[in-house]
């Protein structure tokens, strides 16, 4: 299937890890219906880059978002809420009428030990309007996110699982880890702030040849930083998987590069 679209689209959402390695920051918020609140925002960046592959030929992308999250319910060890949303980016899939994924997001987050330990059971639907609905680029996908911040280090890991992945190639699971290092030590004053992260995954797909890789599985990795300057975070990332150029359809879509991305939470 996907070497009818030069493997440009070899996947779809989840916040890319210079976004995650930015979600334990206090954000704006704003008041929603029931108690909730919303937030939203928005990256610009110079690639979008799904585990690893680029969705956009290696070409800039625009990415908002919008969240409603439920008030807590909370007891003297823990707390619990629900959310709801959705993300978007442009894609760039040729020969194709694709141009843009909308997901829609549901979940449920929990907190425990002062908030250190955050456990995060989401469910995404990956859209993609405007394509041809034989092509069955849509699907679903459930995950579980779990972390906790010892103070030097933030670590985190994940399991996602869809039951029928992207273009119709079957079962497919993605574990990810990342590790997140705030600098505080680099005291410019109270409304600038540095961390560096890193992160490791491997995804594995049942019907790997409709997906577009040449084996079952591969891994991908990046290493950046991110400076947050009043509320704004620029980070630098490199991102890399072991898939060559030939595995990736004689594209540069899986090979190493830098991206720079620019984001903000109203």
């Amino acid at each position: 299937m996907l070497r009818k679209i030069a493997a440009a689209c070899l996947g779809a959402f989840v916040l890319c890890a210079a976004t995650a390695a930015n979600a334990d920051d206090e954000k704006p918020v704003w008041r929603g219906p029931f108690g909730g609140t919303f937030s939203a925002g928005a990256t610009f960046a110079t690639d979008y880059s799904y585990r690893g592959i680029s969705q956009t030929q290696r070409q800039v992308a625009f990415q908002p978002f919008l969240t409603y999250e439920t008030p807590s319910v909370a007891s003297d060890t823990a707390s619990i809420s629900g959310y709801v949303g959705a993300w978007a980016s442009n894609v760039y899939f040729p020969g194709t009428s694709t141009a843009a994924e909308i997901d829609i997001i549901a979940g449920v987050r929990a907190k425990a030990m002062s908030e250190k330990l955050t456990f995060d059971l989401g469910y995404i639907r990956y859209n993609y309007p405007g394509s041809d609905a034989n092509l069955q680029y849509g699907f679903n996908e459930i995950g579980l996110v779990v972390g906790y911040d010892f103070g030097p280090v933030v670590l985190s890991g994940a399991v996602r699982y869809s039951p029928n992945f992207f273009a119709n190639s079957g079962n497919a699971w993605y574990k990810w880890a990342q590790a997140v290092v705030p600098l505080p030590f680099i005291n410019i004053n109270e409304n600038v702030s540095f961390k560096l992260f890193g992160t490791i995954g491997n995804q594995s797909v049942e019907r790997y040849v409709n997906y577009g890789i040449p084996g079952d599985n591969y891994w991908d990795w990046q290493l950046g930083a991110t400076a947050t300057v009043w509320g704004v975070d620029l980070t630098v990332a490199y991102t890399d998987t072991n898939i060559d150029v030939a595995g990736c359809l004689n594209t540069q879509n899986c090979q190493g590069r830098v991206i720079f991305s620019i984001s903000k939470t109203f």
